[in-house]
């Protein structure tokens, strides 16, 4: 009988967390796609903030929901009515921007006039650059998301494609914060100190409290590294 190390064990629990997001975001993506093609890729903004939002708030809405926010991002002049815009919508659990009694879930108000001084291109962001590169799934952070919670943040972004053309990204935030409460349990069960990290050796989460999220991992002897699937993130264990 093959056992598995519990340290195994652990990163194929990392993966699974991922992962489930990511299908969720799939589902998103093959949606905005069958829209597309109903609509022969010639959709404005407004109806494009209806399809997402369909997709999207009944997830944002549900409250166990890990994802805190979702949505998607359009190339640079994919819309016939616009160049610039987010299709992204802020979930209940995050209070970024929201009304202090009634954080419903609600559109992202991005600044989309590229002349205006609080514009920012997004085609410039890890959460897209990367995806447009590749052309597959990316996990972005943990950074500072100023643009949508304010807060330690993962973007979790798969590209959108119309006809060979990458004409988007679908994509969820989830807090930090969130992760963490939903990965400790299987950190804590390898029984020695262990840290997730991503492909710049940034700390997502650690059980060691001298490991703070957001800071760097140096390589150190006498600690192992697994891969938690292909999601691009490493398994660290002392």
């Amino acid at each position: 009988m093959i056992v598995e190390r519990v340290d195994d064990v652990a990163a194929t629990a990392m993966s699974d967390v991922f992962d489930s997001v990511f299908a969720l975001i799939d589902d998103w993506r093959a949606a905005v796609g069958h829209a597309l093609v109903e609509r022969n890729g010639v959709v404005t903004a407004a109806e494009i903030d209806h399809i997402t939002g369909q997709l999207v708030v009944p997830r944002l809405s549900h409250h166990k929901a890990l994802i805190i926010g979702g949505g998607f991002v359009a190339a640079r002049g994919f819309l016939a009515d616009t160049d610039w815009h987010l299709a992204w919508w802020l979930g209940s659990g995050n209070t970024f921007r929201a009304e202090p009694d009634n954080p419903i879930p609600r559109r992202l108000q991005a600044e989309e006039d590229p002349t205006s001084d609080t514009f920012r291109d997004y085609t410039a962001l890890e959460w897209w650059r990367v995806p447009a590169a590749t052309m597959a799934r990316h996990i972005t952070g943990p950074y500072v998301d100023y643009l949508c919670t304010d807060e330690y943040t993962l973007t979790l972004t798969m590209p959108v494609s119309f006809r060979g053309a990458m004409v988007g990204v679908v994509g969820a935030d989830l807090f930090v914060s969130d992760v963490e409460r939903a990965l400790l349990p299987a950190l804590r069960s390898i029984g020695a100190p262990a840290t997730l990290i991503n492909a710049s050796r940034r700390i997502v989460v650690s059980t060691d409290p001298h490991r703070p999220t957001g800071t760097i991992l140096r390589e150190h002897v006498g600690t192992a590294e697994l891969a938690c699937g292909d999601t691009g993130l490493l398994l660290v264990v002392d």
